[in-house]
C-alpha cells in the first residue's frame, strides 16, 4: 500500500467477514482495506466489521484502547530492512520512525526472524496446498493461462503430504512462540 501512496489496513482474521471472497488461504485469510487516509481506513473498518454466522472464521471483535502518550514501536534492525533498491522508501521508513518517536514512541529493535519464518510458510510451505484447494477447478481448466510465478507457487503444492502440513503447523507454532517474546518487548 505504502509503495502506491495509499493506506493499507489488515484487520485480524475474522474481524471482517470473508463470505463471498475468493479465498487465497481460507484458514488464514483476512479482508484488507485500502484507502486514501488512515481516517478513511478506520471508518471503513468500523462499517465493515461484524460477526457473520455464515463465515466459519468470523469472530466478535474485542475493543482495545490505543496508547495515548507513551508507547513502544517495533522497528526492524538495519540488516532486516529490505527496500529492493528504493532509497526513497528507506528514507520514508526512517522518517516514520522519527515521527512516531516525536509523538512519544519508544523505538525498540525487534528480531524479525520469527515473523519472516511465518510469512515464508505461506509461499514455500504447506499452506500452498490450501491455495491449491481454493482454485483447483480453475487451475485444472486454465493452468497455462496463469501468471508463471503464481503457478509455480501453487503447483508446488501437488507434491505435499499430510505430514508436510503437520510439520508446517509445528514450524508456525515455533515461529509464533518466538514472536511472542518480541511482542512482549
Amino acid at each position: 500500500a505504502a509503495y502506491n501512496n495509499i493506506v493499507g489496513l489488515k484487520p485480524t482474521r475474522g474481524l471482517i467477514s470473508a463470505s463471498g471472497v475468493v479465498p487465497a488461504c481460507r484458514s488464514l485469510d483476512c479482508v484488507s482495506i485500502f484507502a486514501n487516509t488512515v481516517g478513511d481506513a478506520a471508518e471503513i473498518l468500523r462499517v465493515a466489521e461484524g460477526f457473520d454466522d455464515d463465515d466459519i472464521y468470523s469472530r466478535h471483535g474485542v475493543p482495545r484502547a490505543l496508547p495515548q502518550a507513551q508507547f513502544r514501536l517495533g522497528i526492524l534492525a538495519l540488516e532486516d530492512r529490505e527496500f529492493f533498491g528504493d532509497m526513497d522508501n528507506a528514507t520514508l521508513y526512517e522518517k516514520a520512525i522519527s515521527r512516531l518517536t516525536s509523538l512519544g514512541g519508544d523505538a525498540v529493535e525487534i528480531d524479525y526472524t520469527p515473523f519472516r519464518a511465518a510469512g515464508d510458510l505461506l509461499y514455500q510451505g504447506p499452506w500452498t496446498a490450501e491455495r491449491l484447494a481454493a482454485i483447483k477447478d480453475f487451475m485444472a481448466r486454465h493452468e497455462d493461462a496463469m501468471d508463471p510465478t503464481v503457478h509455480s507457487i501453487i503447483a508446488g503444492a501437488r507434491t505435499l503430504t499430510a505430514v508436510d502440513a503437520f510439520e508446517g503447523q509445528y514450524r508456525l507454532a515455533a515461529a509464533r512462540r518466538a514472536a511472542e517474546s518480541e511482542w512482549a518487548r
